[in-house]
């Protein structure tokens, strides 16, 4: 699962290394399900767009039918939620990329649940394979009000939402939690957002560890609330693969 993660990184980093436009990037300590985060969709790759965390299926007849923050990887073509974004045959959604710096995850000690961050060793950020769809809210009467001068109910705004794709876990964060989410390769995030379905399954591997580190954190992380530096910094030692502490 990926629950919560950061983007922190500078403006002229992201659009450097990703060659989008970062006019809607905002940093991020503490990217909770619900907030409005930036994403590159596969309609409009040369920029970020904030999109809700939280993908509602185009079909839903309420926001209560999605609310969907990761997608198994295994199962996309299959359920029924992500496989018309996946296999790209509607019209407003299809796949997404999600650009990060870290993210967290939970683990159980003897003295109590310790958040980790795990990240790049170098710091760089990254890109995590993603699904995005436009829900129209139904329309609901409220009134007489509610009409405009032609008589017509007026429609709700529509809403773009995304979900993260997760996989199995790489070395590293299979002693945090038995999933990961989809870290693309720089050089194969295009494909992501172009290739048929059959290709993009094959990217949905989980990511090397071997240039990978995690460290825990201060508990202030376990409210989205607490979106500042401070949440994503260090309070113990980093960890390398297999080596985190005991569950």
């Amino acid at each position: 699962m990926c629950g919560r993660y950061t983007l922190f990184v500078s403006p002229a980093t992201l659009s450097d290394r990703f060659g989008v436009d970062t006019e809607a990037y905002e940093p991020t300590y503490n990217a909770a399900p619900g907030q409005h985060l930036p994403v590159v969709t596969d309609d409009d790759a040369g920029r970020l767009r904030r999109l809700e965390w939280g993908l509602i299926p185009a079909w839903a007849d309420k926001r209560s039918d999605g609310g969907h923050i990761n997608a198994r990887a295994e199962t996309l073509d299959e359920k029924r939620s992500f496989a018309d974004a996946f296999a790209g045959t509607i019209e407003t959604g299809g796949r997404c990329l999600v650009p990060a710096d870290g993210f967290y995850e939970w683990v159980d000690t003897d003295e109590g649940t310790q958040p980790y961050r795990v990240t790049f060793a170098d710091g760089r950020p990254f890109l995590m394979a993603g699904l995005w769809t436009r829900w129209q809210p139904p329309t609901t009467q409220t009134g007489l009000d509610a009409f405009g001068d032609d008589g017509a109910e007026p429609e709700a705004d529509p809403i773009d939402t995304f979900s993260i794709v997760t996989t199995e876990p790489n070395d590293l964060v299979s002693d945090l939690h038995h999933r990961m989410a989809v870290i693309l390769p720089d050089e194969r995030a295009e494909e992501w957002l172009t290739a048929p379905p059959e290709q993009a399954a094959d990217l949905l591997q989980p990511h090397p560890a071997d240039a990978m580190h995690a460290y825990p954190v201060s508990t202030a992380v376990n409210d989205p609330k607490n979106d500042r530096p401070d949440v994503a910094d260090a309070v113990g030692s980093p960890t390398t693969a297999g080596a985190t502490e005991q569950r």
